[in-house]
């Protein structure tokens, strides 16, 4: 496990090392969610899984994209600088390993596959991390790649 050298406040593109490793976690499925979710925006196709949460047996499942929303939670609040990240140009190879249910508590891992420094752009940086959403149990429930524009720190205005 890594820490980062400064706190996210003071964080540059020369601060994501290739390699390191950062968990950050847990965050809450709360059933309100799951159901105000769901009300909002369709249940996602995890919450029909052999019938579960009809019967009423089992604790609801949250959609998919709600798990991905409470991985960004936490992926935004400790991973990306507050004050260098320009922008996310996307996401690839989403998987939805094992459904997420109310109750659970969600921490991720984020693993910095690569830091490279854009030649057309030299004020800024490509960061790509894979990132891994596991629940209490240490069971991977998402998995996924992204990459972020970070900002150099020699860019960066005096202040």
């Amino acid at each position: 496990m890594s820490e980062f050298a400064v706190p996210k406040a003071e964080r540059y593109f020369e601060d994501y090392v290739p390699g390191s490793v950062h968990e950050y976690g847990p965050i809450s499925v709360e059933a309100s969610e799951i159901n105000d979710f769901a009300n909002q925006f369709g249940s996602g196709s995890w919450a029909f899984e052999n019938g579960a949460a009809e019967n009423g047996s089992q604790k609801p499942i949250a959609s998919e994209w709600l798990v991905i929303g409470l991985m960004m939670r936490l992926f935004v609040e400790h991973f990306l600088s507050e004050v260098a990240s320009i922008a996310s140009p996307g996401v690839d190879e989403i998987r939805w390993e094992k459904a997420v249910r109310a109750g659970d508590a969600l921490r991720i891992r984020v693993t910095v596959v690569e830091a490279r420094r854009s030649t057309s752009k030299p004020d800024r940086g490509i960061v790509r991390a894979f990132i891994e959403a596991f629940n209490q149990k240490g069971e991977l429930v998402l998995g996924l790649k992204s990459m972020n524009l970070i900002r150099c720190r020699e860019s960066a205005p005096l202040q």
